[in-house]
């Protein structure tokens, strides 16, 4: 295979069905392909994960195996079980860089030990709009430094672990009202707004070191009218990888881009289009295979990058020093010996609650009627990872049961269900749904007994007998929310 095909294939970062890793793949790392990405259907124990990996290695020693583990309510680590770490905004709730730093260490010494070696966290936007759909719970907070002191500890830690991080969604995702899964995202902020706010955190990533940078595909008109940051110079080449004495960040690492295949890029440009003209802005590798998984899409992607390098297009000194950023990754990456703290997401959990309890609270003494109300949850956290408190109430106090409700809920249903059990209404997010704040409302009003928690962004005032804030939906932040509910005094 010549130079410019193998070149091609080594800047996609692929994914593929299954717990094992098809044929295809095999084949095409071993003719140039040099990057994976897991996602949770690939991953079913971390003996099943370690013995993937091992088959990837077998075939190509030295490849990139890339996955979505932000911890907390994003993991695919755990993805049937829910995360045992918490996730960003409890880390940030604590604002504890030592713990961050702690957190991310043993996450990394996970991923480490499963020959995960590239993790695309985490998360540095500035969560400035509330009601943003896509971010939320998954940033630190809503203050840029908060947020950059806390994404330069994660950053050290998961890369003293031995697993590089790819911090993103650069120039920042949090002040979009737009799920750029479905939709371009918009952000009219003057760039002076941008280097004091959404920079900020970036600029401490590029300090501690963080090996990769992901990129976003939101429009920022201000830095480029016409172009999302995934595909435009000016945000690539002109900001991130510009020298700091010329107003940039001066990163010289690897640029990833978010997925292709999501509809902001798909939906305008087409991946195909898309990838090239990423490539061309700056871009090192393209992330593909959340959705599309399959080996036409590695060839389509393949091809349409060697065609534009022939048709002069994209310049083959570009994709040349893609592909060898990406080669390049791997070398200082390893795994050094890490200590195991196998309680610390427990223990930064219960950190991160924020308890209100009204006068006369009795903490629960028996089985309870547990009401979840649930939103969509939004691509990047998936529905399929269990949240909530009601497993860990059930195990501690016996009879407890469970149900979901979704818009259209109403107190009386869940009134009726319950009989005489004091309730635990759970939500996600209140603010952001006005048929949640209502069936909640009228709950509160009917029974004021009800023990409330939000296991979302808690921007809505402190409501119930017992209010807790998790700041997050991971498994541990149940977990830290049951006890409170049933050892909590007033």
């Amino acid at each position: 295979m010549d130079t410019l095909t193998r070149d091609a294939l080594t800047v996609l970062q692929p994914g593929f069905t299954g717990t094992t890793a098809p044929d295809w793949l095999l084949r095409r790392l071993g003719e140039g392909l040099a990057s994976v990405g897991l996602f949770g259907r690939n991953i079913e124990s971390p003996e099943q994960l370690a013995a993937l990996t091992a088959q990837l290695r077998a075939e190509y020693a030295d490849v990139l195996v890339a996955i979505d583990e932000e911890g907390g309510d994003v993991t695919r680590l755990e993805v049937r079980t829910g995360s045992s770490f918490p996730g960003n905004l409890a880390l940030g709730a604590v604002d504890d860089t030592e713990l961050t730093r702690a957190v991310a260490r043993e996450l990394g010494r996970r991923l480490a030990a499963c020959g995960v070696n590239l993790n695309w966290a985490p998360s540095a936007d500035v969560n400035s709009d509330p009601d943003n759909p896509v971010i939320g719970v998954r940033s630190f907070g809503a203050d840029p430094q908060l947020v950059a002191r806390h994404t330069a500890a994660y950053v050290e830690g998961l890369q003293s672990a031995g697993v590089a991080a790819c911090t993103k969604h650069f120039p920042g995702h949090g002040d979009t009202a737009v799920d750029s899964h479905h939709d371009m995202p918009r952000i009219d902020a003057d760039l002076g707004t941008l280097h004091a706010r959404e920079l900020v955190p970036f600029r401490a990533a590029v300090a501690a070191g963080t090996k990769a940078v992901m990129s976003a595909h939101i429009l920022l008109p201000a830095l480029d009218p016409r172009l999302p940051a995934t595909l435009s110079p000016a945000a690539l080449h002109g900001l991130l990888r510009a020298p700091v004495a010329d107003g940039g960040l001066g990163f010289d690492g690897l640029i990833v881009t978010d997925g292709m295949e999501m509809r902001a890029v798909a939906g305008t440009y087409g991946i195909g289009r898309g990838s090239v003209m990423a490539i061309a802005a700056g871009a090192d590798a393209i992330c593909v295979g959340g959705g599309l998984a399959d080996e036409d899409t590695v060839l389509r992607l393949r091809d349409a990058l060697v065609d534009a390098v022939r048709g002069g297009e994209l310049a083959e000194e570009r994709l040349a020093d893609a592909a060898a950023r990406v080669r390049a990754l791997v070398a200082p990456v390893g795994t050094p010996p890490v200590p195991a703290a196998p309680g610390i997401g427990l223990a930064a959990a219960r950190r991160a609650l924020r308890v209100t309890a009204a006068p006369g609270w009795n903490p629960l003494d028996g089985a309870v009627y547990v009401a979840a109300f649930a939103p969509v949850a939004n691509i990047a956290v998936g529905d399929e990872t269990p949240w909530g408190v009601g497993a860990e109430l059930a195990r501690l106090l016996p009879g407890t049961t469970t149900a979901t409700y979704g818009p259209g809920a109403d107190a009386a249903t869940v009134l009726a269900a319950a009989g005489n059990r004091r309730v635990v209404a759970v939500v996600r997010d209140v603010h952001r749904h006005p048929w949640m704040a209502d069936a909640l409302r009228a709950l509160l009003t009917a029974r004021p007994d009800t023990a409330v928690v939000e296991m979302g962004l808690n921007q809505a005032p402190p409501a119930g007998a017992l209010h807790v804030a998790t700041h997050g939906a991971a498994r541990v932040c149940g977990t830290a929310a049951a006890e409170t509910l049933v050892l909590r005094t007033a």
